[in-house]
């Protein structure tokens, strides 16, 4: 008899939590739900984002990129410098930058779009030159999703892609003059 009031008991204690689980499970869906619905949830670009929301996005970000980086098929010339130029110029300019001149409405993406031309401050960096062309090439190629960050896969070509890639991957380098007057161009 003992026996059968000890099984009840553990049985019953066992629907309990599971009931619990349920429950805590739908509250949280119904709270959640309602402050997508009715809240104020940061969707516009000026709002201040979800705590760790830029950590978070890197995460899957950079090991995806990681898995599916690339190297480049051919080295740098003036003739691949100066198609990136013209890729650059037609593409990414009005997001970007031009050298010495930011673009305007940059800062007023979420989040703000990098200018690939700027210096960044105490390294010999400029804009992504240092990082891998595989993984400039994969953004381009690809995007980021809601960044602002368009694929350019359907309508770049691989070489103008990798074109553009190798360019931004020398930023930090002198560029031969007519590569500067491309970039200079509007």
């Amino acid at each position: 008899m003992a026996a059968s009031r000890s099984k009840a008991s553990t049985s019953s204690g066992f629907l309990k939590f599971i009931l619990g689980f349920i429950f805590a499970f739908v509250v949280l869906f119904v709270g959640a739900w309602i402050y997508l619905k009715f809240g104020n949830p940061p969707v516009a670009v000026a709002d201040t984002p979800f705590p760790y929301e830029k950590q978070i996005v890197h995460i899957p970000l950079n090991a995806r990129i990681d898995r599916q980086m690339q190297q480049p098929p051919y080295g740098i010339s003036e003739d691949v410098y100066e198609t990136g130029a013209q890729v650059y110029q037609t593409r990414c300019a009005f997001c970007h930058g031009d050298p010495g001149a930011p673009a305007i409405d940059a800062k007023w993406m979420y989040p703000s779009a990098p200018q690939l031309w700027k210096k960044h401050a105490n390294r010999d960096v400029v804009g992504v030159s240092d990082d891998e062309p595989g993984e400039t090439y994969w953004k381009v190629k690809n995007g980021i999703r809601l960044t602002g960050m368009p694929s350019f896969e359907h309508t770049l070509t691989n070489d103008q892609m990798w074109d553009v890639t190798l360019l931004l991957k020398h930023a930090n380098e002198q560029l031969p003059d007519p590569v500067i007057a491309l970039l200079k161009t509007k």
